[in-house]
């Protein structure tokens, strides 16, 4: 099952929150597009994950999932966006910290909400769309009650590999939405104020 709620619904979980509480889907109607085809994985790698869910419990589902988030975004320009304009003037060091505690936002959104499977069902569109560089890949997460939930994932090629870049419900940005709860931590402490706080998220959505 996927737990939802209303701030969710306008992120982008692992990752990827979700809204309400909709259950996990099985995948349907493949396609041959690489882009897509990359959705189709991580998606099958969430629903393997969902299955064990109740067994493996949040830091396990977290633990499980971490490699399966890296291997689907494109984690450090995400981070980067996500930042905004004080990126430029940072450090190396303090970028690879926001990576990494970006990462594990990511990856324990993604196991505090897919918590088991129950049989709904998630499709994905045949027609994927190119918007210059990038390419957009449209799915309807489908619960046994409830409306369906349209997400799609924005999709840029680096090093051969297609990787998600944003994710949107309906016209609501994840990257933009994490922008605007990114800042005030970030005026205040900086690149280590914006770290303690994404860890201080992470605990709390695994404990």
């Amino acid at each position: 099952m996927i737990k939802f709620t209303r701030r969710r619904a306008l992120e982008a979980a692992l990752l990827v929150g979700f809204l309400g509480q909709v259950a996990a889907f099985p995948v349907q109607g493949q396609s041959a597009d690489p882009a897509a085809v990359q959705i189709e994985a991580f998606h099958g790698a969430l629903l393997e994950t969902m299955k064990e869910g109740p067994t493996l419990g949040a830091k396990g589902r977290d633990r499980k999932l971490t490699p399966v988030v890296e291997r689907a975004f494109d984690l450090p320009l995400m981070t980067q966006f996500a930042v905004g304009p004080s990126w430029a003037g940072m450090a190396e060091a303090d970028r690879r910290a926001l990576i990494d505690a970006f990462t594990r936002l990511t990856a324990a959104s993604y196991a505090h909400n897919l918590t088991r499977y129950s049989g709904e069902k998630f499709t994905i569109d045949p027609a994927v769309q190119t918007r210059g560089a990038d390419k957009v890949v449209q799915a309807h997460l489908i619960p046994t009650h409830g409306q369906q939930v349209s997400i799609a994932y924005r999709m840029r090629q680096g090093g051969g590999t297609w990787k998600i870049v944003d994710v949107y419900y309906g016209a609501v940005s994840q990257l933009t939405t994490r922008r605007a709860d990114f800042a005030a931590p970030l005026a205040s402490g900086g690149a280590a104020g914006l770290v303690a706080h994404l860890d201080a998220l992470v605990a709390k959505l695994l404990a």
